[in-house]
């Protein structure tokens, strides 16, 4: 696709610029765009229009978002979700080659959370417990093949251990599960935990960062790779566009989401929403998406979650 003469685009952006979020409002994706909207005008001389395209696991906003005319007017937010539904043939593009990255926004470990009255108190009471009574433990998550089921999967494998998959249909019912007695143990973002944690009815026993992070909660987790599990992905959230929009229209919006990004007010703000702010360039951005696709691959194919979707299709 040819792109536009420069002296056509050298005003750029010169109206409002459409957000694309694959998922409702209210998620951290879209608690992500509206918090970027705000600082918009400032740094990117144009107002964000957010619009929400929740369905098929993200794949209709990211379908949408892949198939943009990529005139610098259509861009979106991606999240790790996007790397499986790849993975599993889900969507009709494979997104990490279909999109560019503009910029990671955040990036937020996901931990491992027990009731408090349980026994253990680390991550090794656990895995014992788990060999001494294989398959007994219960393990909740968000539904088959979402990246708390495959984060659930890699624990098993790198544990060597079994356990009881509970599938729901969101991270809500599965804490709720937890605090009921349900379940035994959930993988969750950790604000959705928080205040349990704050009361003292769960306990984070472990978090998927490669280093703790500076929240006064989740600071005192040790990693799973600290206690000797090559457990390594974050949730993040991505500013990313059609692949064919040209570079001069990229660049501009990478100045412009660096400076965003990195404002001191922007990163209060998104500290409020519980959201932590980790900003990449879009080389490393680019970088990350394919180390954690092969994490992933090899992940999938250990454990056979992809012939587990494909069953629970049929």
């Amino acid at each position: 696709m040819q792109s536009k003469p420069a002296s056509t685009v050298t005003k750029y952006p010169e109206k409002p610029i459409n957000v694309i979020v694959a998922f409702s409002p209210g998620s951290g994706m879209d608690l992500t765009a509206r918090t970027m909207e705000r600082f918009a005008p400032k740094y990117l001389g144009q107002p964000l229009v957010v619009m929400n395209k929740p369905g098929g696991a993200g794949t209709v906003g990211w379908n949408e978002l892949t198939g943009a005319n990529p005139d610098g007017y259509t861009i979106g937010v991606v999240a790790i979700d996007m790397l499986l539904l790849t993975q599993y043939g889900s969507g009709k593009y494979d997104y990490p080659t279909a999109l560019s990255p503009i910029a990671q926004v955040s990036a937020l470990p996901m931990v491992l959370a027990v009731q408090a009255e349980q026994p253990w108190q680390t991550l090794a009471d656990l895995i014992a417990h788990a060999k001494k009574h294989p398959g007994q433990l219960k393990f909740a998550h968000a539904g088959v093949g979402t990246f708390a089921h495959v984060l659930g999967e890699m624990l098993s494998q790198e544990a060597g251990i079994t356990l009881d998959q509970v599938p729901f249909s969101g991270g809500s019912e599965v804490t709720s599960a937890l605090l009921g007695g349900h379940v035994q143990l959930i993988i969750v973002n950790p604000v959705v935990v928080k205040e349990h944690v704050k009361n003292g009815t769960i306990r984070i026993l472990a978090a998927t960062g490669e280093q703790r992070t500076d929240d006064p909660i989740l600071a005192q987790v040790p990693t799973f790779k600290e206690q000797g599990l090559d457990i390594t992905l974050t949730n993040w959230f991505a500013i990313a566009a059609p692949k064919e929009m040209p570079l001069n229209l990229k660049t501009k919006l990478n100045e412009g989401f660096k400076a965003l990004i990195t404002d001191p007010e922007f990163t209060r703000n998104m500290n409020n929403a519980g959201l932590k702010v980790q900003y990449l360039g879009p080389q490393e951005s680019l970088d990350k998406w394919l180390a954690d696709s092969q994490k992933l691959t090899r992940t999938l194919k250990d454990t056979g979650v992809i012939e587990k979707i494909k069953a629970q299709r049929k």
